[in-house]
């Protein structure tokens, strides 16, 4: 599995897989090749310096600018290992935006990313593209580590580009179109909230969380009066969301448990009055939805309902890439699978009493989310380095909070809060 190295080391000992490019030969031609030929036909704009013998050409239509300065490594990458190499390029300095917004170059690229590659060679994706390592599954002995991977590398660091909810997840914007990030908080706390008038949390509610986060949805429901009992995997989450509901006087309401999900099926039934799980199916693994939706079957009481906010993608979408390597699971969310609607509804009939009986997209919030973020980290970029991270993760962060506000923008993928009941 690929770790984030320690953050105090020299970057060149901190990256050993992107120390020594892969040399250009005939696979990276060919790469160049394809390359050229779908930038053709976007309206993007492509600078690539001389190189090989060649001299240097501009691609594309017209429209969001990126420079390749580095094609040969560029091309290698690519030929290499697709899209996570196409990732590392931009995380080495090979190519990148220059004063342009890499989004809106990634936002193309999206939409248009199921004719990219000719379909006469799709067919032979099974024979390139790189399979998930088996060592990242979200089993039992495996999800703490994954999700340490990412939530606690620093609670400094989240801090230095979220609002001061410290909420991760899709806001939910009055207008997202129009949305500052003045707006960001008042945005998550209606995210928030909706979610827990569509589980009927009020005064008294006996409410599981299945992912804390840091807390801000539990503080939000202690201050109706709901008993919380939340659980993560992240030691680090843990112990700050368990100082903020400390501090806004909710210790006595809300209980935050060092706990695996499936820990709850293992007992009897404990009878809450609602569920609520925050862009958590993310990080269980495809092999698991069934599980995930059994435990929150087993702990919900009768009449009890569950809201659940989920990033999804189309579901041919979905079976085509459901065992690709991305620079996503490489990189940041190792063992993450992102589930379809079709899949959520297939789960829950055949393994649950429960079904789906309100469905609300989010997609374009979390785009403008996302581009919130991106802003805050960029101009917390000299903080990030201070907490000990290098310049590559500060190229690589950067490019993952604009590679999924791309594919929110491009529709790509989706976010949706999905309300579930027992049938009647």
């Amino acid at each position: 599995m690929t770790v984030i190295p320690d953050r105090h080391s020299a970057e060149a000992n901190a990256w050993p897989e992107l120390a020594s490019p892969p040399k250009f030969g005939p696979r990276a031609r060919i790469a160049r090749r394809l390359f050229r030929s779908a930038v053709a036909r976007l309206d993007v704009t492509v600078e690539v310096a001389a190189h090989a013998g060649r001299p240097a050409e501009t691609l594309g239509r017209g429209g969001p600018v990126v420079h390749v300065h580095r094609p040969e490594e560029f091309y290698a990458r690519i030929a290499r290992d697709q899209l996570i190499g196409f990732g590392e390029a931009y995380m080495t300095g090979a190519w990148d935006e220059g004063d342009g917004d890499l989004g809106s170059f990634l936002t193309v690229l999206a939409a248009e990313v199921s004719t990219l590659v000719p379909q006469s060679l799709q067919r032979l994706r099974a024979l390139v593209v790189t399979s998930r390592p088996r060592g990242h599954r979200a089993s039992r002995s495996q999800s703490q580590a994954n999700v340490a991977h990412h939530y606690d590398l620093s609670n400094d660091l989240f801090e230095c580009f979220l609002d001061a909810t410290l909420s991760y997840s899709s806001a939910l914007f009055t207008e997202p179109a129009e949305a500052t990030a003045d707006d960001l908080v008042a945005a998550q706390h209606r995210k928030i909230d909706r979610l827990l008038d569509q589980a009927g949390v009020t005064a008294g509610t006996r409410l599981l969380e299945i992912g804390t986060g840091w807390g801000e949805l539990a503080i939000r429901a202690a201050e109706r009066g709901a008993e919380v009992h939340s659980i993560t995997l992240s030691v680090e989450q843990q112990e700050l969301a368990r100082q903020r509901i400390a501090a806004a006087g909710h210790a006595d309401r809300v209980e935050v448990e060092l706990c695996d999900y499936r820990a709850l099926l293992d007992g009897p039934a404990q009878g809450y009055d609602a569920v609520v799980s925050v862009e958590m199916i993310e990080a269980v693994g495809k092999e698991y939805w069934p599980t995930y939706f059994q435990t929150l079957d087993h702990v919900l009481a009768p009449g009890g309902k569950v809201a659940i906010q989920a990033i999804t993608m189309p579901h041919d979408r979905m079976l085509a890439t459901s065992n690709t390597h991305t620079f996503i699971t490489k990189y940041i969310f190792p063992g993450g699978a992102l589930p379809s609607l079709q899949a959520i509804d297939e789960a829950t009939a055949r393994d649950t009493a429960l079904q789906v009986v309100d469905t609300y997209a989010i997609g374009p919030h979390y785009a403008a989310t996302l581009q919130m973020w991106d802003d805050a980290f960029t101009a917390a970029r000299e903080r990030v380095l201070e907490l000990g991270f290098d310049e590559t993760f500060c190229r690589m962060w950067h490019f993952y909070l604009d590679y999924c506000r791309a594919g929110f923008a491009a529709g790509y993928i989706d976010d949706h809060q999905l309300t579930l009941a027992r049938e009647a």
